[in-house]
């Protein structure tokens, strides 16, 4: 039962990540992305699924640009 629930949870995700849109590869455009996110978050209405939805892709954008900015940084020592 336990395998089961697991391997619905795993295909859940695998299917959640392929529908969701390719995010680009560099720093600049990323940012254009994040401001257009939060310009249509702020224009939702508090409580709606569209603006958990766009929240959640922000959230998405800005994982991207901290690893970006993370791989940017020299290592330390």
């Amino acid at each position: 039962m336990a395998k089961e629930a697991a391997g619905k949870t795993a295909d859940a995700k695998t299917a959640d990540a392929k529908s969701e849109p390719r995010l680009p590869k560099d720093r600049a455009a990323l940012l254009v992305l994040h401001r257009e996110l939060r310009h249509r978050r702020d224009a939702l209405p508090l409580l709606s699924e569209e603006r958990a939805e766009t929240v959640i892709e922000l959230a998405r954008v800005e994982v991207q640009i901290a690893r970006i900015e993370r791989a940017m940084d020299p290592p330390l020592g």
